[in-house]
């Protein structure tokens, strides 16, 4: 029967020297395989402290990667000591007001470009003049 670990102990191997992942409810010992990830090392190591299933599923590892894992597999986590995943919510913008100086900035990013327009329309009226 494999070994059950608790999340918390998992998420402290977490360095170079002693590093543990969780995905799809196993957990590894990579340590031994870091130097050979073809990601480099800083990628498994981000990859500590939380469930790293998503993460591997996006890089679409080959099954032959899938079957060297194997000989990491340390045991299996114990799901009910993993922390739920926080869903992401944007931050909060400001609604702008009318006296807000973005008005004034907008209004500027029109006029600028038109007095300069303005400003090589005239220059070039008179320097035909001139000629």
């Amino acid at each position: 029967m494999a070994k059950v670990h608790d999340f918390q102990e998992v998420a402290k191997h977490n360095n170079r020297d002693d590093c543990w992942l969780v995905i799809s409810g196993k957990v590894y010992n990579v340590t031994p395989f870091l130097e050979d990830h073809p990601g480099g090392d800083e990628v498994l190591l981000a990859a500590t402290e939380k469930d790293a299933t998503d993460d591997f599923e996006d890089v679409g590892h080959s099954d032959s990667a899938r079957e060297m894992m194997e000989k990491y597999h340390i045991g299996e986590i114990d799901s009910s000591s993993v922390p739920a995943k926080r869903k992401y919510t944007p931050p909060q913008q400001a609604v702008n007001s009318p006296e807000d100086t973005g008005s004034a900035a907008k209004i500027l990013q029109f006029l600028v470009p038109m007095l300069i327009l303005g400003i090589a329309f005239a220059f070039r009226y008179f320097s035909k003049k001139e000629e």
